[in-house]
C-alpha cells in the first residue's frame, strides 16, 4: 500500500505557473511509475502525465504537452508536476497517482491516488 500527499496547488492567472509536489510512502518508491491525473467540475478524471520508475520515460496528455513537465526525485520519494503557460481549462483537482509497475502511460495504469490539490486558473 502506498500513501500519497499532494501539495502546491492554488490560484494563478492565465499564463502563470505552478509546481505541484507529491510525497509518497509505504512502498519502495523507485520501483514503480508515478503520474498525475486531474478532474474538472462535471467531468471525468483524466490522465495528465506519467513518469517511469527511473524517470527515463515520460508521457503527457496532448492537452498539456509542451507546457507541463513531470519529474521525480527517488532519493526524496517525491514526484513533481511543473505547470507553465496555464490556461483556464487547466482548472481542476490534481491527483498524484502510483502505478503497480515500473511503467505507465495512461489512466488505467494507476491504482492508488492521493486526496488531490485544487488548481484554479483565472482568465
Amino acid at each position: 500500500q502506498v500513501q500519497l500527499v499532494e501539495s502546491g496547488g492554488g490560484l494563478v492567472q492565465a499564463g502563470g505557473s505552478l509546481r505541484l509536489s507529491c510525497a509518497a510512502s509505504g512502498r519502495s518508491f523507485s520501483t514503480y511509475a508515478m503520474g498525475w491525473l486531474r478532474q474538472a467540475p462535471g467531468k471525468e478524471r483524466e490522465f495528465v502525465a506519467a513518469i517511469s520508475w527511473s524517470g527515463g520515460t515520460t508521457y503527457y496528455a496532448d492537452s498539456v504537452k509542451g507546457r507541463f513537465t513531470i519529474s521525480r526525485d527517488n532519493a526524496k520519494n517525491t514526484v513533481f508536476l511543473q505547470m507553465n503557460s496555464l490556461k483556464p481549462e487547466d482548472t481542476a483537482v490534481y491527483y498524484c497517482a502510483a502505478s503497480s509497475g515500473p511503467y505507465a502511460s495512461n489512466y488505467r495504469d494507476f491504482g492508488s491516488w492521493g486526496q488531490g490539490t485544487q488548481v484554479t486558473v483565472s482568465s
